[in-house]
């Protein structure tokens, strides 16, 4: 995935299941799950070295853009994805949602 030069480069690292942002030693991820043709965003991580950047969303903005590419549909479990495309939903309209699904309870 390559990136506009105002923005930072996410990468997807399919063996690892998750897109990743590296600075230096920081890190910020989205870690997702691929069921199918299902892209489940599990957990969105963005330590404090690197926050106040939108990398949370620039790492949705990513899974987005690759449900779109591959015709997957996203299911977003992680409480942070789920918040993000409520807030902007034009960024999600080209691929459909599962809102539905809900993450299943630990037991």
């Amino acid at each position: 995935m390559t990136a506009a030069a105002d923005e930072p480069e996410i990468i997807d690292v399919h063996d690892e299941s998750r897109f990743v942002y590296r600075d230096g030693d920081a890190q910020a991820e989205l870690i997702y799950h691929l069921n199918g043709h299902r892209l489940v965003l599990i957990h969105t991580e963005v330590p404090d070295a690197l926050g106040g950047r939108g990398l949370g969303g620039r790492l949705v903005t990513a899974a987005l853009e690759r449900a779109e590419r591959e015709g997957l549909t996203v299911v977003p479990w992680c409480p942070f994805a789920r918040d993000w495309l409520e807030r902007h939903p034009d960024a999600g309209s080209r691929v459909t949602i599962d809102w539905e699904s809900t993450r299943p309870a630990r037991a």
